[in-house]
């Protein structure tokens, strides 16, 4: 009987353990494209790197336009 209960304990925790990695890599994409991405991107433009934030700005538009369409 403990034998059970012991597999039927990892089955349901082993499910909330997937559920919990699942919905913490969904909020740590959406943490980093709308907080950390513009941060860093305005920080390059104010320290002088716009340069290198332009192209990343545009590089992100068109994917985002070829992905938008799908």
């Amino acid at each position: 009987m403990r034998i059970l209960f012991a597999i039927c304990m990892i089955l349901v925790f082993g499910k909330l353990f997937t559920l919990a990695i699942k919905a913490a890599w969904g909020l740590t994409k959406i943490m980093c494209t709308l907080v950390f991405l513009p941060v860093v991107l305005i920080v390059m433009a104010i320290t002088g790197l716009i340069y290198l934030a332009l192209p990343i700005v545009v590089i992100i538009g068109i994917v985002m336009l070829v992905v938008g369409r799908k």
